[in-house]
């Protein structure tokens, strides 16, 4: 009897020592395994950290004068966005930085004052295709120094025998000059007029001939004349006198940062930017 007793309570100590084995060797049939997931898990989380820092970049744009002052700010304003971009500008008449990329200029961004010399450049195989994008809009207005002494109160006033020097963009290369151009055939007193026209390289250098009276009176777009204080604003040309004065900008075809020049670009369009264009008194197309 003790015997029997004996053999059953070694028996059950055998199976519950067999159970046990069996049970320890299925949870760490794969010992390694939680380590590997961790693993694993530590490793994706450490991709999502170390996000590669972007490069350095210099874009070179090339604007219209009468963006000096509104891109000087809005310059300050893209450090904060994209601190590894420097933008570093060219400004001048459309139609001679037209010319510049033409003829092989290192430029990524082109931002004209007339949709012709963009036009020209898409014509050439020079734009990157589908960048275009028609931005802002102007106007164009007649000034006069601030202590003048003629009396003028309109563009048909520029016949008068009294004014001697009018001064305008160059027709050839600025667009103000064109726009100026098409006011005077619209109001027919070109041929009046033709005689006493000053021809300036772009629009704040008819600005500046204004400032300082070595003109009787000019032609400049109504931003430019709202950075002066040594001017009077006259007039706005008439309405349906000239082309809308529209500002198309781009992404040039051999740019070497064309996704940081898009990315530019469509920073033009933000709010913070657009703020910044209506303070220079520009209106958003």
């Amino acid at each position: 009897m003790k015997l029997k007793k004996l053999f059953i309570i070694l028996l059950s100590l055998v199976l519950v020592s067999t159970f046990m084995v069996g049970c320890s060797k299925g949870i760490t049939n794969n010992p390694n395994e939680d380590t590997e997931v961790k693993a694993e898990d530590k490793s994706e989380a450490d991709k999502e950290e170390k996000v590669e820092p972007k490069e350095p970049v210099e874009l070179l744009i090339s604007a219209a004068a009468s963006l000096t002052d509104v891109l000087g700010e809005l310059a300050e304003v893209y450090k904060t966005v994209e601190p590894e971009t420097t933008l570093t500008f060219t400004f001048g008449g459309s139609g001679a930085l037209q010319t510049q990329i033409e003829e092989g200029a290192p430029v990524d961004v082109f931002m004209s004052a007339a949709q012709k010399q963009m036009n020209a450049l898409e014509e050439g195989g020079h734009i990157l295709d589908g960048t275009i994008k028609t931005l802002l809009v102007n106007k164009v207005v007649l000034i006069t120094p601030k202590d003048g002494k003629i009396d003028i109160k309109s563009f048909e006033d520029l016949a008068k025998d009294e004014i001697k020097k009018i001064a305008i963009g160059d027709p050839g290369n600025v667009p103000v000059g064109q726009y100026s151009e098409e006011i005077f055939n619209n109001l027919n007193i070109a041929d009046k007029i033709n005689s006493k026209l000053v021809l300036a390289n772009d629009v704040r250098t008819v600005l500046t001939w204004v400032e300082s009276g070595e003109v009787d009176c000019g032609i400049v777009y109504a931003t430019d004349a709202f950075t002066s204080d040594s001017i009077n604003i006259i007039t706005e040309a008439p309405e349906g006198s000239h082309k809308e004065v529209s500002y198309p900008v781009a992404v040039i075809k051999d740019s070497q940062n064309s996704g940081r020049s898009q990315a530019f670009l469509d920073f033009l369009s933000t709010d913070e930017a657009i703020k910044l264009f209506e303070k220079y008194g520009f209106s958003m197309k």
